[in-house]
């Protein structure tokens, strides 16, 4: 009877270990098919990608050539501004000062009014107050507080 028992056992034992084995071949299968599709998919994903790369490597090189001649239009430009200024810069100044001089002279003389006159009426504005001038002040005989000295 113990010789029938650990036959039967032993029976229970191996169609267990059968049953698992075939199922252990059954996923080895389907991951071996997942495997192959994978690399069937990843192949062309690769080649694409380094398509993708080379094409952005050639974009970089462009954009990097134009950046290179911006920069030197950049230097030409400031080049070119520095010039005309060092040209055209003290001429200009000579002829606007002279202009505002001519028409200084030529206001004075439309309006008649003296050099003194002009100055007397000029004020002085502190803090929102008008206040006459400090040499107003000294040909009037006032002191800085406004009172007679």
């Amino acid at each position: 009877m113990a010789g029938i028992l650990v036959a039967v056992f032993w029976a229970i034992l191996v169609s267990f270990l059968a049953v698992v084995l075939v199922r252990l071949a059954q996923t080895l299968k389907a991951t071996t098919a997942l495997v192959a599709d994978v690399t069937e998919q990843a192949v062309p994903l690769l080649a694409d990608a380094s398509a993708t790369l080379r094409s952005a490597q050639t974009q970089l090189d462009k954009v990097d050539a134009i950046a290179s001649d911006v920069q030197e239009v950049t230097s030409n430009a400031s080049a070119l501004s520095t010039t005309v200024a060092s040209t055209f810069g003290g001429p200009l100044v000579k002829v606007a000062a002279f202009g505002y001089g001519v028409r200084q002279a030529i206001g004075r003389r439309t309006a008649g009014e003296s050099e003194p006159a002009r100055r007397a009426s000029r004020r002085t504005v502190i803090v929102g107050r008008t206040v006459p001038s400090a040499r107003d002040r000294k040909r009037n005989g006032r002191s800085s507080r406004g009172q007679k000295d």
